[in-house]
């Protein structure tokens, strides 16, 4: 089986590198073929996302993706800027549907911002629409107004479908856990979230096993803070997983301790974590890898038919972190490559 290997910027190459020596440790048949991506491929080819690059995603079987994002390319136009990497792979390859578990590990308990009696009840997936939402919408732009002032626009905008889509997958995930789903929108202001609400109970009739419930999406972010043991799988659109993901991510100690999966309909996916590319500390060492081991495992559940060798890997994980593995964000001095030594010792 074929991964595509894409790096990117930043901490990037640090992460994936622990990833792919755990992923080499429990599974064999695997090949890796490594290629620019973000910035770093903007410096190479003058492109985020080079045609090589994207013609390699599509011939692989999974896609293991570190992180893009370079300060020197700030002044780049949007276009060429690292992060349209992402964005062109998610559009190009129908990566429609984003799977982010939101679980605390007992060991970290005090590394959360929450009160660990509140922290300790979080175990939750959040379904997040990729591929449209106000990120694709059109138009958009920046114009000068009638008033001579500049303007920037953008559009809110999905289609009836698009919402089945993202909500069908978000009942099967519920399907598989605890059987409730929690829909997040704004349907008291936006009439793109008053379509998603519609929608989404339509095709909750094909569903009379899971509860839904739904919640604008300001509640929801205080809800989880407050009590985020309410949740078991959330499913919204795209900025609002944006946001509510990476909140999720410091109720649950770091945000470099969550993984991801974006699926196509096949279930074909790219796997990375939630951080980003980090160039502050980039070089130093001082990277959690566990969120990009933790995608790796996600990669074998989702897109491999491995799931016993993703077992390993998170329980693995889990014994380094009992053992006494710590980052720098976990309030550890461990580095990057001592955290994935943890992991692999745990696993031999």
């Amino acid at each position: 089986m074929l991964i595509a290997l894409l790096p990117g910027d930043g901490i990037g190459p640090e992460v994936t590198a622990q990833a792919v020596r755990v992923l080499e440790q429990v599974s064999t048949g695997l090949t890796f073929e490594e290629a620019p991506v973000g910035g770093a491929a903007y410096k190479a080819a003058g492109h985020p996302l080079p045609p090589d690059t994207l013609e390699l995603a599509r011939r692989a079987d999974a896609i293991l993706f570190g992180a893009v994002g370079d300060p020197a390319c700030d002044a780049l136009e949007r276009s060429l800027r690292p992060e349209q990497a992402i964005l062109g792979l998610r559009k190009e390859l129908g990566l429609f549907a984003n799977l982010r578990p939101a679980k605390l590990f007992p060991e970290l308990a005090d590394a959360s911002a929450l009160r660990p009696e509140v922290a300790r009840a979080i175990d939750m997936v959040i379904v997040r629409e990729l591929t449209g939402d106000v990120y694709f919408g059109q138009p958009r732009g920046l114009r000068m107004n009638a008033a001579g002032l500049r303007e920037g626009f953008d559009t809110m905008r999905y289609d009836e479908s698009e919402v089945a889509r993202i909500a069908r997958v978000g009942f099967e995930t519920a399907r598989t856990r605890r059987g409730r789903l929690c829909s997040v929108d704004k349907a008291n202001v936006l009439e793109t979230s008053q379509l998603w609400r519609d929608v989404v109970i339509e095709v909750a009739a094909d569903y009379p096993d899971i509860t839904l419930e739904h919640m604008y999406v300001d509640n929801a972010a205080m809800q989880l803070v407050r009590n985020p043991g309410q949740f078991d799988v959330i499913v919204t659109g795209n900025l609002f997983g944006d946001i509510l993901s990476d909140q999720a991510s410091m109720c649950v100690g770091s945000i470099g301790m969550l993984p991801s999966a974006s699926l196509d309909a096949a279930g074909k996916g790219l796997y990375e974590p939630i951080h980003g590319s980090a160039p502050d500390i980039a070089g130093q060492g001082k990277a959690n890898p566990l969120a990009t081991i933790l995608s790796a495992a996600m990669m074998l559940r989702y897109s491999l038919g491995q799931p016993a060798a993703a077992d390993r890997i998170e329980a693995a994980v889990a014994s380094a972190l009992a053992g006494g593995a710590r980052s720098p964000d976990l309030g550890g001095g461990m580095t990057t490559a001592q955290m994935g030594e943890a992991v692999l010792a745990a696993l031999r």
